[in-house]
């Protein structure tokens, strides 16, 4: 991984060590939503030396999304969310591979054989049946599931681990 050795990680990986480093840089990580904290989570995600990371938004971008969705723009209205935050995201740092669905990620082709490929799969949804059935997924898949969401202005984060933490 001599491209991770030299140039745009470097300080990076001085700054984890090579042993974290290797973790973060080799991780695959399912984001889901790509909302207002999906658009900051795929940022922070890239710019940390993540670098395999796959995002499922069902929905468009809407006029109302661009104050507080820092990644879209004007033109972008009426285009999916996911499919920009990726390329949003790829100005950040161009040695990522981002796969993104502009998807339902209820569909069956995102079920446990898919889940199971992951290394953690981050909630960025705003959607109570969705945050369910995602934790359903990691609890059977054994996935970290990290739960990010908010209530009026109040946001939290937490992980969900099987057999470790409380599920959603």
């Amino acid at each position: 991984m001599a491209a991770a050795t030299h140039g745009r990680y470097a300080p990076l990986r001085a700054t984890l060590g090579d042993e974290l480093f290797e973790k973060v840089h080799s991780s695959k990580i399912l984001l889901l939503g790509a909302g207002g904290i999906g658009c900051e989570l795929i940022k922070n995600l890239v710019l940390t030396g993540f670098v395999d990371i796959e995002v499922i938004d069902l929905d468009t971008i809407d006029v109302s999304n661009l104050n507080r969705q820092f990644l879209f723009r004007p033109r972008h209205v009426g285009m999916p969310k996911a499919v920009v935050a990726r390329e949003m995201a790829m100005t950040f740092n161009a040695d990522a591979k981002i796969v993104a669905h502009h998807a339902n990620l209820k569909e069956a082709r995102f079920g446990m054989a898919y889940f199971e490929q992951f290394t953690v799969v981050v909630n960025a949804l705003d959607n109570v049946a969705a945050r369910r059935h995602v934790n359903r997924l990691c609890l059977a898949t054994n996935k970290t599931l990290v739960e990010a969401g908010t209530t009026g202005f109040d946001g939290q984060t937490f992980v969900i681990r099987k057999g470790e933490t409380s599920c959603y």
